[in-house]
């Protein structure tokens, strides 16, 4: 049911945008952008990638062995395949890319994508809290105070010592990703700093496009950039992110003055530019394959001890 729902919200941004000439339009908004417009941009897009890689050396340091040109390859194809495959099926990629790369644990690099993604969603929320139009200011502070509370004390929880192994297989299985998870939230020395670093320069760079494509100020592009992330958030997608990301960016959009239609077409034009930088960043990336040899996948266990057994042997 969810795939379906997803697949009526692209097939209905489709039927909109080819209603009453509107691909016209979108032409004539994709035309507003100058190449300075353009390359200010895309040099953005590529700072965040940067960045992205930047938090994954620092997550995988010891993996990756001073490679972080491979870490920048991981970054780039992944984030590709998440523009592209539909229903976040791209995700697999990481965990996948990690392992064939660098012998990475498949449980260890899943609950690493978790903290990442989790990570991210507290950032834009946090963002969305301070500026959203009209809050109370007791909300924000609840609100900012909240989500810095569950930040600092969900990777304590899952560190601490905890018999779930010992409760039966399914809580053995549980345990089991809640120490990854716990592993990984250990590893990251800087990870919230390339976190806020990564989302100040890409919502500042999609801030900058959309305010050129609406040719409005910069405050409204930032509204509506935020719109459409927190919309990936959203339980349901559209295919490839088609409807519920220009359905976001045009909903935030609207109290700042900008008509709903006006902010469907260049959310549109805005999202077409990011897949195509993440599909070219994505190319560039496959073309130049690893080099050095292929990682023992042997070198590491598949799940890192429980917390139980670490606690156990120390007594």
């Amino acid at each position: 049911m969810k795939r379906l729902i997803a697949v009526l919200l692209s097939l209905a941004l489709l039927g909109w945008l080819i209603s009453d000439g509107r691909w016209q339009s979108l032409g004539e908004a994709l035309a507003r952008l100058t190449p300075g417009v353009i390359l200010i941009a895309a040099a953005g897009f590529a700072l965040s990638y940067l960045l992205r890689a930047l938090r994954v050396y620092d997550e995988f340091r010891h993996d990756a062995r001073g490679r972080f040109g491979a870490c920048i390859r991981i970054v780039l194809m992944h984030n590709a395949m998440v523009n592209v495959v539909p229903f976040r099926g791209g995700e697999a990629a990481f965990p996948l890319l990690l392992r064939r790369t660098f012998g990475t644990p498949l449980p260890r690099a899943i609950a690493s994508l978790f903290w990442f993604r989790l990570q991210d969603a507290l950032v834009v929320g946090m963002v969305a809290v301070l500026v959203w139009p009209g809050l109370p200011l007791a909300l924000r502070i609840a609100g900012v105070v909240g989500l810095i509370g569950f930040a600092w004390g969900l990777p304590r929880w899952a560190r601490s010592t905890h018999n779930w192994a010992d409760r039966g297989a399914l809580a053995g299985k549980l345990a089991k990703l809640r120490d990854a998870f716990g592993e990984s939230t250990r590893h990251a020395r800087f990870g919230w700093v390339w976190t806020v670093a990564n989302w100040s320069v890409k919502l500042a760079a999609q801030a900058w496009l959309l305010a050129a494509l609406l040719a409005t100020g910069l405050a409204q592009g930032a509204a509506g950039a935020l719109g459409a992330e927190l919309a990936a958030i959203l339980p349901i997608q559209g295919v490839a992110g088609f409807g519920t990301y220009e359905a976001g960016a045009a909903a935030a959009l609207l109290p700042v003055g900008i008509a709903f239609d006006d902010g469907l077409r260049a959310a549109l034009a805005l999202h077409l530019f990011v897949i195509a930088c993440a599909l070219g960043a994505g190319a560039l990336a496959w073309l130049f394959p690893n080099a050095g040899p292929a990682p023992d996948v042997n070198a590491h266990p598949d799940i890192p001890p429980s917390s139980s057994s670490k606690s156990a042997s120390h007594s």
